[in-house]
């Protein structure tokens, strides 16, 4: 992994069908089942992103067998 104080790459946050964030290189191609939050920026700013949205760390289909169930 980069030095954060010597690593320059933009990144964006993606996250895939269940909802799950990752950051990915900008310049590289996204990995099929992943698409772009919309935001772009520093290591840095696109972790802090994922920290401020994905509050629920559980996939989508598991919240939602969850919340059928009346869990």
């Amino acid at each position: 992994m980069a030095d954060e104080q010597t690593d320059h790459r933009t990144y964006r946050v993606v996250l895939n069908d269940e909802e799950q964030y990752s950051i990915w290189d900008a310049s590289r191609e996204l990995p099929d089942g992943w698409h772009a939050e919309g935001t772009e920026g520093s290591r840095q700013d696109c972790l802090q992103r994922i920290e401020e949205v994905w509050t629920d760390l559980r996939p989508a289909s598991l919240r939602r067998r969850m919340e059928q169930a009346g869990a």
